[in-house]
This record gives structure tokens, C-alpha cells and sequence, in this order.
């Protein structure tokens, strides 16, 4: 039968043979063993059913021979042993026949199962197959392998080659193969595949286990059953590469779906269901969860319907964020699948470099070296302003990207490059750059007596950056410094101040003749340690000398090394102004400068200070007592001039209205002059006092800007207000901050513009308040702006009139009054800007550094 291994075969109830024959024979050993024991037994009793008649009477008579009871015992004895012996032997006579008759039967059915060996066989051979059978019993046993596959279809003839499937089955069946049989043996999983040759042909492998055998079969396959072998390989190698697409789908960080026909969701990768905050795939399809929006969806699904494949940038939100997608999607007649990738970061790279990129080309073009890029054609890809510049190219020519070989010859024709002796051979050893690794580095003197450092820098696609450095100048400055060098030798030879110069050893390395001159030191040699020169110069100073300074900045070990001046003064009335400098290398240089008559014009210069000091109080007494004087007076013609005006007081021509006019608005700037002059008096005699109280910003700019809204509507001036970052309130004097924004505006009025605009910002800082005034004007000049806050010093600047230069004092010292500060920011392209910074806490008092 199949399925049995050769020379070992069952009967029809599952025995073997051998197995039958030696059933047969224990049922004989027990029939034939019990029957000596049945006959002894037999014998035994009907001796002594005559034992007690025997017994009885002494003697027996029988047959009229006298017999004692041993005797009659014996004769039993003897009657039942041949008794026994008679019915063995028929006994034995009728086994033998049984036995005979078995052995005839036996020999017929061997004769049988030999015939269906042999038709098994047969039957095994006349298919292509062949059938391995491993005994579970016996693990180690060699397996038994029956059959045949023709030599054609790739599978060896050799028992032990055919059992090394890796030598005849290709690796992927062969690897199937060893795992399946592995399983059969060891758990009894059975297996049907199809594996294929190295050859190509394809086999039916089949596997199963009983309780004593497993079994392995592989069959050739016919033409149909191999058309239907090989659509199942295909089938599975479409199962596997399915299998691995997938599993690489999944694994991707990119969101990935199939639709069916309908636009339904089918399969969905791991990134997709992350995207859009599912669980799992599943809970995707089971909701419906779209990664892309309905308007991203009829894009795509309107790009289909004029081609299969769409492929475009959409954008979509992902974990809260909105996020830049490269999406590729293809429609098949029975769904579609897509893909989308991440393309913000790549964006953001892109944009930087672009960034980058724009920042390195405007970089290049403000350098004074000359940098041109050719590519790995040798062709002109880039070129900085130097550069055309440096040659006295037009920039049409250049940007028509010429051949680096031209763009020579172009150089040596027009005479801008040193003429060689052999040019080929020159300009072939310069191009040789587009095949070097390292940079390379040429000097060229050009005909116009300018000198280039010329550094060829090959890049990494194979062009080459040029990079020409103008060295002329630093050649002319190096030999200017040598000479230099030699001519500071004589300087400091013929300098009037003393100089010396110790090393880290505290020994000098340099001293002067004015230093040995001022110090009386005679003979003096470098290498003088500064220990020796203390010992004489103490005795020289009057007073505390400065040489223990000296020796410890010389020699101590000060990390800092801090540089250090003063002043001493000798016994014979010579003041010496000396500096220690820290060099470089742990050197020390100190110098001394004779400053007697300095010290004695310094003197007399704050003598001279003091009287003027005295005068200048004399001044701000006068100052103060004149404008009081003078307020009364001009708040009489300002009522009066304002009496004139109204119509009760009687008609007035034009001129005489023109003229009252006048008078009011110069006497309206006067007492505002008299009013700064009164309060920077006060601030400067430190009697200011100022009322802290809460300062509402939006009311105190209101007010502020209504004072000055006339004279900025008649030049056409917007004033724009910013109180967006601004605080409702803060601490400080109203008044005052009122008449600071005053003054600010008044100037910004006097300079911006007409038809422009005056910007007063307002906002709130970390340490307390900021108030901006912007205007357009042209804007002050730096020696302007050291002088703005001085008081009385009065620019006209473009402005339309000009003042008595004391609105940025009083603004200056009003702001520090507070405890703030005030900062111009002014050019002519930009217009000025004055911020006032006011701190959370004022000053309590009214006196403050402003007054000082």
C-alpha cells in the first residue's frame, strides 16, 4: 500500500506478520503445557481412590494375584503414566496436523503480501513520486525512502542527496521544506505546499503523521495539475510579496491607505491611524477616519479623473498642527491607494537653506576678496561684486556662465593676467584644480603691479571655488610694519616718558634712556631683575613708594593680571604719572610720565574751577530771581492780550487783531521759557517736590496730544497713538509727565515733516513704563546728539522754528527726577525717536541727580 515502507507491510487488521506467528505460538505453549499436569493429576486420584480400600483390609486380590497397598499405589502410578503418555501423543498428533495446516496458510498469505509488495511497488513507481518515512520510535533510525522522480525535473537519484534538499530545491522551498518536516516530526503538523527545483519544476509536497511513522511525499506534477502547481507558487510568492509589502507599508512613517471602489477605506498602515489619533487600524476602518480633508479629497479625486496618478502638496492637520504633505495617489479600475510624506521639515530645510543660501550670496557680495564658483563643466555658476569688480567684467558676460578655459584666455588677451612663458602648460597645471582633492594656492603679480593670492578649493560635485585675495595692500602694510618696528626702536629710544619692560621672570627685557633718566639709574642692562631696581628707586620717592606694586605685578601670580595707573611723587618735587600694562606672554610694561607741571596747572585749574563754581551759583541766583520777576509782568500782558481779543472790549481792524495776536503767542512762548527756566532752577537747587499719584496713561497722552492738535493740523501732521501694550495706570506726577510729553510732541511737531506723521507709544516693560515719540524728520547729526540736552543750545536742523534749547533739559530732568531715563535714537533715513522710561517705583523725594 502506499504509505508503507518496502520489506515491512500489515495485514488487514494492522499486523505484521512476524507479529501474527508469535501470537499463535503462546497460545499453543498454552494449550500444550497444561495437559502433563491435567494427566499426573488424573493418575494421582484414582490411586488414592483405592487407598483407603487397600488400607482397609491389608492386601487386594486382583485378577487372583495378591496385592499389597504399595503395590496397588504402584500400579496406578504406572497405569497412569502410560494412560498420559497415550493421550500426549494423540494430542501431539493433531497439533502437528493443525500446525502444518497453519503454516500452509501462513505461507500463503506471505506468498500473498509479497504479490502486493510487489504490486505496491509498482504502483509506487509508475507515478513520479517518491516517499520518505521516518519511524517515530526510533528518531535516529535512517529514514526510508521509496520511489522515483525523473532526473530532468532537478531531484537527484543518490538517497542522500535527494534528503539535502538545499542541494536540488531552490533556497526559499528548501528552507519551507526543512522547517515543515522539522514541525511534522517533532508536532505532528501536517503540510501541503508546492516547492520548485533549482531547475524550475515544480513538486506537490505533501506531509503527514501517525502514531508509528512520519511521512514525507513529493509528486512531479502533470501538465495540468503543474499549470495549477504553478498558479499556486505564483500564488504564494503573491501571498509572501503581499505579506512583505505590507509588513513595509506598516512599518513606514507615512501615512498609507488602499480605497475600494466605492471611496471606502480598505487597509490602512500603523502611521495613518496614528495621524489621526486612532487606536488602531481596525478603528479606523471601523469609523472612517479620513487623513486628508473633504477639500484635499476632491482635489485628488478631481485630478483623477483626468489621469490615474496625482501627485501634489497638500496640507492637512496632524497632532494639532498644520503640516505640509507630498501626496502620490493611483487609481485602478477597482480602488485606489496612497501615500503621503511629511514635508514640513523638509520645507522649513529648504526654506533655510534657500535662506542660507541668499544670506551666504548677500555675504559674499559685500566682501572685498573675489569669490567665483564654476561647476564640475567648468562653467561660471557664481560670482561675487568683487569679482567683477576685480577683472572689469560686465556682468552680462559673466552671468552668460563662460568656460573657465575662455574666461583665461579672455584675461590673458586682454592683458589683466601676467603673460607666461609657456601659457598651455600654465593654464593646464591651473585647470588641474578640477581634479584635485586639496585646495591649491597660486600667486599672481599682475601687470597693474597688483598682487593676487589665488586659492583654488575644489568642491565635492567636482567644481571648483576660486577665491582672489587682493594682498597688494597687506604686502605694502607688512613692509611698512618692519619698518615700523624699526623706526618705534628709535621712538622709544627718544621718547621723553619712561619705559621698561620685564619678563615673567621678573627681569627687564626693555628699558629706555628716559626711564634710566627719571629713576637716576646709571648703566642700566636688560636682564636687571625688578627686585634690584626697588632697592634703588624706594629711596628715591617721597612718601609711600609704588616699586612693592610693581614687584608684585612683575612677579606675583595674579590671574586677573589687571592693568594699574597713579601717581608718586620723588624727594626733589618731580611728580611721576606711571601705568602698569600686562603684555601678552606674561610680560609687564610700565611707564612714567613727568607730570610736574601738570600736577602744578592742575592746581591752579581747580582754583579757577572753584571761583567758577561760585559764579555759576551767582548765575542760576540771578536766573531764578529774574524769571520770577519777569512772570508777573508777562501773566499781565498775556490776560491783557487776551482782554484785547474779545469782541466786549471794542472793534479792532485786522492789523491791530493781527498784531494782539502776535503778542499773545510771543507772550505765551516767553512764560513757557520763564516756566522751564523756574522748574530746571528748581530741580537744580533740589527743592523740587513731585506728587506721586496713580498716572492714567490714557488720559494724561489725551491730554498731552490736545495741547499741540492745532499746530500739527496747520502743517497736516497725523498724530497716531499706540496704547495697545500700555498700562491703564502707573506711579508718578502727572503734571510733569504731562508737560514731558508736551515738550516731546512740541518737537516733534517742530521737525517732522508736513503731511506726515508723529507716533506716541506707550508700553509697559518689566521694570516699569516706556514712552516713545517718533517723527520723520531728518533726524540729528552725532554732534548734535552729544549736545541736545545741554541747556540754552538751540539747533535749528531743519526745523520749522527755532527754540531756546531747554524742552529736552526740562524733559531730561523730569525723567530723572523720576528715577528714569531718557534715550535719543536718531539718524537721517530712520527720523528720531525719544524714549522716556519711567521705573514701577518713583523717587519719594524731589531732589535726585538731575538737579546735580
Amino acid at each position: 500500500m502506499p504509505g508503507q515502507p518496502s520489506g515491512r507491510w500489515m495485514d488487514a487488521d494492522g499486523t505484521t506478520p512476524e507479529r501474527s506467528i508469535r501470537t499463535r505460538l503462546k497460545a499453543w505453549g498454552r494449550r500444550v503445557l497444561p495437559l502433563p499436569s491435567l494427566l499426573l493429576g488424573s493418575t494421582a486420584l484414582a490411586a488414592l481412590g483405592h487407598m483407603p480400600h487397600a488400607h482397609a483390609q491389608g492386601a487386594t486380590t486382583i485378577g487372583g494375584i495378591s496385592m499389597t497397598t504399595v503395590d496397588v499405589i504402584q500400579l496406578a502410578m504406572l497405569v497412569g503414566a502410560m494412560g498420559a503418555a497415550l493421550i500426549l501423543a494423540v494430542w501431539l498428533i493433531r497439533e502437528r496436523g493443525v500446525l502444518a495446516a497453519e503454516n500452509t496458510a501462513m505461507r500463503g498469505r506471505l506468498a500473498d503480501m509479497h504479490a502486493n509488495l510487489s504490486r505496491a511497488e509498482a504502483l509506487l513507481n509508475l507515478r513520479d513520486q517518491r516517499i520518505v518515512v521516518w519511524a517515530n520510535e526510533h528518531k535516529n533510525r535512517k529514514p526510508e525512502v521509496v520511489g522515483n522522480l525523473a532526473l530532468s525535473s532537478g531531484a537527484p537519484d543518490d538517497r542522500a542527496t535527494f534528503l539535502a534538499f538545499g542541494r536540488w530545491l531552490s533556497p526559499r522551498s528548501a528552507a519551507q521544506l526543512d522547517q515543515a518536516v522539522s514541525l511534522l516530526r517533532e508536532r505532528g503538523t501536517p503540510f501541503d505546499f508546492v516547492a520548485e527545483s533549482q531547475l524550475g519544476a515544480p513538486f506537490e509536497v505533501n506531509g503527514r503523521r501517525n502514531a508509528a511513522y512520519s511521512i514525507l511525499r513529493v509528486t512531479a506534477l502533470g501538465e495540468a495539475r503543474l499549470s495549477e502547481a504553478r498558479l499556486r507558487a505564483e500564488n504564494q510568492r503573491l501571498n509572501a510579496d503581499l505579506e512583505n509589502m505590507l509588513g513595509l507599508l506598516d512599518a513606514l512613517d507615512m501615512p498609507f491607505w488602499v480605497r475600494e471602489g466605492d471611496n471606502r477605506l480598505r487597509w490602512v498602515n500603523q502611521a495613518y491611524a496614528k495621524a489621526v489619533e486612532a487606536p488602531s487600524t481596525q478603528g479606523v476602518l471601523a469609523e472612517a477616519k479620513e487623513f486628508l480633508g473633504t477639500q484635499a479629497r476632491e482635489t485628488i479625486a478631481e485630478e483623477h479623473r483626468k489621469s490615474p496618478v496625482y501627485v501634489g502638496k497638500l496640507s492637512t492637520v496632524v497632532d494639532g498642527d498644520r503640516r505640509q504633505f507630498a501626496v502620490t495617489d493611483y487609481a485602478g479600475t477597482n480602488g485606489s491607494a496612497g501615500i503621503a510624506t511629511d514635508m514640513s521639515g523638509t520645507e522649513a530645510i529648504r526654506v533655510e537653506y534657500e535662506r542660507t543660501l541668499r544670506s551666504h550670496t548677500d555675504t559674499l557680495d559685500q566682501l572685498t576678496t573675489a569669490v567665483a564658483t564654476f561647476d564640475e563643466n567648468m562653467r561660471l555658476r557664481f560670482f561675487n561684486q568683487a569679482f567683477a569688480k576685480l577683472w572689469d567684467l560686465d556682468a552680462g558676460y559673466l552671468e552668460s556662465a563662460p568656460d573657465n578655459a575662455l574666461f583665461l584666455d579672455r584675461l590673458r588677451t586682454e592683458g589683466r593676467i601676467p603673460e607666461q612663458p609657456e601659457w598651455r602648460r600654465w593654464k593646464d597645471n591651473l585647470l588641474a584644480s578640477y581634479r584635485a582633492v586639496e585646495p591649491q594656492e597660486h600667486w599672481w603679480h599682475l601687470p597693474d603691479n597688483r598682487t593676487l593670492r589665488v586659492v583654488a578649493n575644489p568642491q565635492a560635485k567636482g567644481g571648483v571655488t576660486w577665491v582672489f585675495e587682493n594682498v597688494t595692500e597687506r604686502m605694502d602694510l607688512e613692509s611698512r610694519y618692519n619698518t615700523a618696528l624699526r623706526v618705534q626702536g628709535e621712538t622709544l629710544d627718544n621718547l621723553a616718558e619712561g619705559v621698561a619692560v620685564f619678563g615673567p621672570d621678573g627681569r627687564g627685557k626693555l628699558f629706555n634712556p628716559a626711564f634710566a633718566t627719571l629713576w637716576k639709574l646709571d648703566a642700566l642692562e636688560p636682564g636687571t631683575h625688578v627686585a634690584t631696581l626697588r632697592a634703588h628707586c624706594d629711596a628715591l620717592v617721597a612718601g609711600t613708594s609704588p616699586w612693592s606694586g610693581f614687584v608684585a605685578s612683575v612677579t606675583g601670580y595674579d590671574e586677573e593680571r589687571r592693568d594699574r595707573n597713579g601717581q608718586c611723587e620723588l624727594r626733589d618735587g618731580t611728580a611721576l604719572r606711571f601705568a602698569v600694562i600686562h603684555l601678552p606672554n606674561g610680560q609687564v610694561m610700565m611707564t612714567f610720565v613727568d607730570v610736574t607741571d601738570s600736577v602744578n596747572v592742575e592746581r591752579a585749574l581747580k582754583d579757577k574751577n572753584d571761583a567758577l563754581e561760585r559764579a555759576d551759583q551767582l548765575k542760576n541766583d540771578f536766573v531764578q530771581h529774574v524769571s520770577y520777576e519777569l512772570r508777573s509782568p508777562l501773566t499781565n500782558i498775556i490776560g491783557f492780550t487776551d482782554l484785547l481779543s474779545l469782541p466786549t472790549t471794542g472793534p479792532l481792524t485786522e492789523r491791530q487783531r493781527e498784531y494782539v495776536g502776535h503778542i499773545g503767542t510771543s507772550s505765551t512762548q516767553l512764560i513757557t521759557i520763564v516756566n522751564d527756566i523756574l522748574d530746571l532752577a528748581t530741580v537744580d537747587a533740589g527743592i523740587m517736590e513731585l506728587e506721586i499719584a496713580p498716572v492714567r496713561v490714557a488720559e494724561t497722552v489725551k491730554a498731552a496730544s490736545d495741547l499741540v492738535a492745532e499746530r500739527l493740523a496747520e502743517h497736516g501732521i497725523v498724530l497716531k497713538l499706540d496704547l495697545s501694550q500700555a498700562p491703564q495706570s502707573f506711579l508718578g506726577d502727572e503734571t510733569r509727565i504731562r508737560q514731558i510729553l508736551y515738550n516731546l510732541l512740541s518737537n516733534a511737531a517742530n521737525y517732522a515733516p508736513e503731511n506726515s506723521a508723529v507716533v506716541i507709544a506707550v508700553q509697559e516693560t518689566r521694570d516699569g513704563v516706556a514712552f516713545a515719540v517718533h517723527d520723520n524728520g531728518p533726524g540729528m547729526a552725532p554732534d548734535v546728539l552729544d549736545t541736545v540736552f545741554r541747556r540754552f543750545e538751540s539747533h535749528a536742523n531743519g526745523g520749522r522754528r527755532r527754540g531756546a534749547g531747554l524742552g529736552l533739559s526740562v524733559v531730561k530732568s523730569f525723567v530723572e527726577l523720576h528715577g528714569g531715563t531718557v534715550r535719543i535714537d536718531s539718524s537721517e533715513t530712520r527720523g528720531t525717536t525719544v524714549t522716556c522710561f519711567f521705573p514701577s517705583v518713583p523717587r519719594a523725594s524731589g531732589h535726585s541727580e538731575a538737579a546735580e
